[in-house]
């Protein structure tokens, strides 16, 4: 029986995507979870997965057309089935008409479709001009005049898109400065570069509507706690040398990320959702893991995290997060996460506060391990301690929970063979 694929709706926010590529070509049979398409969302690229198994009779859509969420994409059928499309797809096709209308460059719709065989070479590598760019973006350039090869590309795989046009046209111009081939023996400065206007992403306009939306809305108050880690970075060190031969390694945010799943166990309160008046606790234990990606950060989601190996977290955090920096990123790796955890502890960063990522009720920023003089025993010795600050939605949970979440941290952070039973 044939089955119709619509843009799916790859976040709470998600409005409209772009078809980056097509996977599966027409007439090439697919099997149900297999990567269909590529999605362009506000956040990233998205690898969607097809619901169906059968063969793709026909794609709806071109590479780089703009869709407004539940606009029919493709069909998918048994081989040999005898499909009417028209009649198929016609009534979804008359109930997204006026959604699609909401936005300019959907209206604009038959001009993408046109120009989207420009890129019908994407398949076997072979761009026209040998630039590779989205129908949109070459739209741009022709009624701007642009060689598109002088545009650097910050799409998927580098590929041109609508932004980085709007950049371009945005950069002022730059001359040339002549060669200092003789004077004074320190060299010039010259004049201040100019000021410029950057375009901003999708994905850091999204990240500036959501944050602005959580400090105003909801009432944040933060708890800080210093741990004594020199327990756990010994214990770190003897399981490295363990799985050395295996070329895997465990970083000290894989220890926090199951400690923090654990001590939710005891805290649920802090592993919820407020929906109208009442304060949703959630089953699973998701930890979303900030991770930083060009133009901003990303979400990656370890599910059911308290009931993980530190291996399993260890592995599985790190493929989610280089499929978010290669643009290769999947629904489940971004969606559903109960609570997060923000870590600057790479960078030198003593402390530092973070904000709640809505609708999550909470989140734990983290700072670096340092070496620090510590007093024992009346004595100043040598120690190892980390900072970090829960930021808590006040709706939902006071001072003195928090205080006692971060407690229960301490627990497993500094006698980390709990986190090992």
């Amino acid at each position: 029986m044939a089955e119709v694929v619509s843009m799916p709706k790859l976040g709470f926010d998600m409005a409209e995507g772009v078809l980056v590529r097509w996977v599966i070509s027409e007439g090439e049979d697919v099997e149900r979870g297999q990567v269909l398409a590529e999605i362009e969302t506000d956040k990233a690229t998205v690898e969607v997965e097809s619901a169906h198994t059968g063969v793709v009779h026909r794609h709806l859509a071109g590479e780089g057309d703009i869709l407004p969420v539940g606009v029919p994409i493709a069909v998918i059928g048994e081989a040999g089935e005898e499909i009417d499309v028209d009649a198929l797809v016609g009534a979804e096709e008359s109930e997204s008409t006026e959604v699609g209308e909401a936005s300019d460059e959907i209206a604009d719709k038959p001009a993408l479709q046109a120009q989207a065989g420009e890129d019908a070479q994407d398949h076997d590598g072979k761009f026209p001009d040998g630039v590779k760019a989205s129908p949109l973006a070459r739209r741009m350039a022709r009624e701007h005049n642009l060689d598109l090869s002088a545009v650097q590309g910050r799409g998927p795989g580098g590929r041109i898109v609508k932004d980085d046009i709007e950049s371009y046209l945005a950069a002022p111009a730059t001359s040339v400065q002549p060669s200092v081939v003789s004077g004074p023996a320190f060299t010039p400065l010259g004049p201040a570069p100019k000021a410029e206007t950057v375009q901003l992403t999708k994905l850091r306009q999204a990240i500036g509507r959501r944050m602005v939306e959580a400090k105003q809305q909801l009432p944040h108050f933060y708890v800080t706690s210093e741990f004594d880690m020199e327990s756990l970075m010994e214990q770190r060190k003897q399981i490295n040398a363990m799985l050395a031969d295996s070329g895997e390694k465990l970083s000290v945010n894989d220890f926090i990320v199951k400690a923090a799943a654990l001590a939710l166990r005891e805290f649920p309160n802090l592993n919820a959702s407020l929906q109208g008046d009442g304060v949703l606790r959630h089953g699973q234990v998701n930890i979303g893991v900030a991770v930083a990606v060009e133009g901003g950060l990303l979400t990656v989601v370890n599910r059911d995290a308290d009931r993980k190996t530190l291996r399993q977290i260890s592995v599985e955090t790190k493929e989610m997060a280089t499929r978010a920096r290669t643009g290769k990123v999947r629904p489940d790796d971004i969606e559903g996460s109960t609570f997060s955890v923000s870590n600057l502890g790479m960078f030198d960063v003593d402390h530092f506060i973070a904000i709640i990522n809505p609708p999550e009720a909470a989140i734990l920023a983290i700072g670096s391990v340092l070496e620090v003089p510590v007093v024992k025993d009346g004595e100043i010795v040598p120690g190892m301690r980390m900072k970090a600050t829960i930021s808590v939605d006040h709706r939902v949970s006071d001072g003195a929970e928090a205080a006692q979440f971060m407690q229960a941290l301490a627990k497993y952070l500094e006698e980390p063979l709990r986190l090992l039973v």
